[in-house]
């Protein structure tokens, strides 16, 4: 029987919280520290960018945890401009999805006086070219000579997206991959692409970025780019309101020591968006296996005592 994604989150949620922080003996929360008595405010809006997988798993773990310390929680959805904005005017609280040093660069630019940096959690973030785990390539500069063997096409996402542009202006001409069709419709439309040839066991060389849980739900491996045309590796930053520390000491405390490597967020994002579709992901957040319980709760597996 196929295991829904309220199941596996189950699983692969405990296997990753448990990560993150250590936790305290006991298995319930500190309630005299907890939530809006210990000097933060209670209410806390976290924006989350439309479509970054990465960021609607983490802001739903915070939600989670943050909840049962007696917050009330809100997650607002938006495009990257507005959310800068809205946290430079403190519409927004906090939004935990901020690629640097390339990637959100010119945001921080513009309005990164007027907020603040929480720190990374996460150093790994890439733009990759990814293919099947047993390819016969293993590097960008051999992808042109065997292009016959993927069919003559590099599989892409979005037009609009910065991996397409970087993929158009930098990795084609760069690696020669002139001739190859390069397909651009969407993420979802790759992802399925993506799903079918490895399925079968064919070749596809699809545009890609970690972390996402296509890495964790396929077997994958990405190109050597010993040109740089991806760039380096960026870290995914928290970034606040202004007066975020003032409003949320302990809160932001907690935000700075936050830390979740790859694989456990492939796994949490995999169990997440690869299933049925569903817009409430705080039930399946929210229920940990019962063999972690007698660890510590929810949140203090996320939030250090």
């Amino acid at each position: 029987m196929k295991s829904s994604p309220l199941m596996l989150l189950t699983a692969f949620g405990a296997a990753a919280l448990l990560t993150l922080s250590g936790c305290g003996t006991g298995g319930s929360a500190d309630t005299a520290s907890s939530g809006p008595g210990n000097g933060d405010k209670k209410d806390v809006k976290i924006a989350v960018f439309n479509g970054w997988d990465e960021g609607i798993a983490a802001s739903e773990l915070w939600k989670a945890a943050l909840e049962e310390k007696g917050y009330n929680v809100s997650l607002e959805y938006a495009a990257p401009a507005p959310v800068y904005s809205g946290l430079s005017t403190g519409d927004y609280d906090v939004t935990l999805d901020t690629w640097l040093p390339v990637t959100h660069k010119s945001y921080i630019e513009k309005y990164g006086a007027d907020m603040v940096d929480l720190g990374s959690w996460n150093d790994e973030a890439k733009l990759t070219i990814a293919v099947n785990k047993d390819a016969p390539v293993d590097s960008l500069d051999e992808l042109a000579a065997n292009a016959d063997k993927f069919g003559g096409r590099l599989v892409g996402i979005e037009p609009g997206a910065g991996l397409t542009e970087a993929t158009t202006d930098k990795v084609i001409p760069e690696y020669g991959l002139q001739d190859m069709e390069y397909l651009t419709s969407s993420t979802p439309a790759m992802l399925s692409e993506l799903k079918t040839a490895t399925s079968k066991g064919e070749n596809i060389a699809v545009t890609l970025w970690r972390p996402h849980w296509a890495y964790d739900a396929f077997p994958l491996k990405d190109l050597a780019d010993p040109k740089g045309a991806l760039g380096a590796a960026e870290g995914i930053h928290s970034f606040a309101s202004k007066s975020f520390d003032k409003d949320f000491p302990a809160l932001a405390g907690w935000l700075k020591g936050f830390k979740m490597d790859s694989e456990k967020l492939y796994s949490l994002e995999n169990a997440m968006f690869n299933g049925e579709k569903t817009d409430d992901y705080g039930p399946a957040v929210k229920k940990v296996d019962d063999r972690e319980q007698r660890l510590c709760c929810f949140a203090d597996r996320l939030i250090p005592r």
